[in-house]
């Protein structure tokens, strides 16, 4: 019992220990005084101005971030964030500063800033993926990695989650996810979008993405009945959901085009029975093709298959 006791009275002690190893500028003046804490913060914010003003932009942005940490519940800690933000975007220190916006942002909603903010951190994302985009392109690295830019991106949609930004946002997870021929990613991204956002202008093209990326696995030499199915599904969803959009044309000309893949590899597993010795089986998809093919390449093949096996 005596010896409890005495834990529980050095406990506190601990905790002071604990608090006093780390810099005094890492917690948050807790708001006691609340006249006392607000001269403190607004003390540092003015000397914080008086560099930004001097031209002094590391110390500013130092002190900016110092004012905004330790002293939350004064006058000027929203500007102080909000301005060191904009000294990091301005400095070209995309990360940091978007992460500087994050915070007022969750720390300000109702100041007039915010609308900005969110808009600067929206552009700073769009910015850092179509960079991503293109760089993908002509094989070039990247300043932030993939991970970072989509998590960027997802932050922004998370904000305002039925904006146009939002959509635009998620859109553009998919793409780059799409340029990194990471297409289950990309898959996963656009059909988020449709579901979440049926009815904004980037759905119907993120449904069609889908098809399209489909097919391109279907090209790469993926070519089972599976892929071709989900690609055919998904070109149906979007000339059912979205009729009259620009690429419905486009639409129907990849469902056709499947469905001449799809007798092609009816022709080929036919052909591998054949010479396996199974005619039977052959002609089962032999018939099959000019049944459903009216003329063409693959429906002359098989014609004449069937007529050399005496059909």
């Amino acid at each position: 019992m005596f010896h409890r006791l005495i834990c529980r009275a050095c406990l506190p002690l601990a905790i002071l220990w604990l608090v006093s190893c780390g810099s005094k500028y890492d917690l948050p003046v807790l708001a006691g005084d609340t006249r006392e804490v607000s001269g403190e913060g607004e003390g540092l914010y003015q000397e914080a101005k008086s560099a930004d003003d001097a031209g002094k932009t590391k110390r500013a942005v130092k002190l900016y971030d110092r004012t905004a940490t330790r002293y939350p519940f004064a006058p000027s800690a929203g500007q102080a964030r909000f301005r060191q933000a904009q000294l990091l975007e301005q400095q070209g220190e995309v990360q940091k500063a978007f992460d500087a916006y994050d915070k007022f942002i969750e720390q300000n909603p109702g100041s007039p800033l915010y609308a900005t903010a969110l808009a600067r951190q929206a552009s700073m994302a769009q910015s850092a993926a179509e960079g991503d985009v293109k760089s993908s392109f002509l094989g070039l690295k990247t300043k932030l990695s993939l991970d970072k830019t989509v998590a960027m991106l997802t932050k922004v949609s998370e904000h305002a989650p039925k904006s146009r930004t939002a959509a635009r946002a998620r859109f553009t997870i998919g793409e780059l996810y799409q340029s990194k021929n990471k297409s289950r990613e990309a898959i996963a991204a656009f059909r988020e979008l449709v579901k979440e956002q049926p009815d904004s202008p980037e759905a119907p093209e993120a449904l069609f993405r889908v098809g399209v990326i489909l097919m391109e696995e279907a090209e790469r030499g993926n070519q089972n009945q599976s892929n071709i199915d989900l690609a055919r599904e998904a070109f149906n969803d979007y000339l059912i959901q979205y009729p009259g959009h620009s690429r419905n044309a486009e639409a129907r000309k990849m469902i056709a085009s499947l469905g001449g893949r799809e007798m092609e590899r009816s022709l080929a597993i036919a052909e591998f029975y054949l010479k396996t010795g199974r005619p039977e089986s052959a002609k089962v998809y032999y018939r099959d093709i000019v049944k459903r093919t009216g003329s063409g390449k693959t429906h002359d093949a098989a014609k004449a298959r069937l007529k050399e096996l005496g059909e």
